[in-house]
């Protein structure tokens, strides 16, 4: 897992922290990204047999020596009543 603390680009400053959800509260909406190897696979698989379904399209970009892929998964409920406006 890549240090969050690191920034994404040289040169600029590192992401704020992102707060956890609390012990047993699941998040509605999750952002996996990473090679696109095997392991992805599973931590997608593994949100789906949790209840979660696919959100958009998978993207997928090369970052000159792999291709890096992502994929976003929400709770259904998440989406249910979606007007716009963000639920967690």
């Amino acid at each position: 897992m890549p240090d969050a603390s690191a920034p994404a680009v040289p040169g600029t400053a590192p992401a704020p922290a992102v707060p956890r959800a609390a012990a047993g509260e699941r998040l509605a909406y999750r952002l996996f990204t990473g090679p696109d190897d095997r392991s992805f696979c599973e931590r997608v698989s593994a949100a789906l047999a949790e209840g979660y379904v696919l959100h958009g399209s998978p993207a997928a970009t090369f970052d000159g020596s792999a291709v890096i892929v992502a994929q976003a998964v929400v709770l259904p409920a998440a989406i249910a009543g979606a007007d716009g406006e963000c639920r967690a």
